[in-house]
């Protein structure tokens, strides 16, 4: 067994994230471990870009609520307790509600072999954000 030393909050990047996000690594696994888990919290009207994930993302809601779209248009609202899993190679984005802060856990795999774990798009436009079909 080994107690892992936790590292500082950081900012999470504007080239992947709209409004201010926060994330804690929880673990990063090394080899043969490809585990990535974060802690990450989002601002009111906060988001991250269009992205997708070589092995899929599991998004576990800790509190407020989360707004996850994917590219056909459709927009879930997720609560806390929920969870939300984006299979492999699907772009989508996920963020906080317009007038609550939000809280989840991001899990994903990396590849092992060095190829790139998440591929970044485009900035989500407000249109995009503010569907309605939740």
């Amino acid at each position: 067994m080994e107690i892992l030393k936790q590292q500082p909050t950081s900012k999470a990047p504007a080239d992947w994230f709209t409004g201010d996000v926060w994330w804690d690594v929880v673990y990063a696994g090394q080899e043969p471990s490809r585990m990535r888990v974060n802690m990450v919290r989002f601002a009111p009207c906060a988001r991250t870009d269009w992205h997708s994930h070589a092995l899929g993302q599991t998004l576990h809601i800790v509190s407020g609520i989360a707004l996850i779209g994917t590219r056909d248009g459709t927009v879930v609202e997720a609560h806390p307790g929920d969870t939300i899993h984006t299979p492999p190679g699907e772009e989508h984005w996920h963020g906080a509600a317009p007038d609550r802060f939000m809280e989840h856990l991001a899990m994903w795999e990396g590849t092992g072999d060095g190829s790139p774990e998440t591929t970044w798009g485009d900035k989500v436009t407000d249109a995009e954000y503010h569907r309605t079909n939740k």
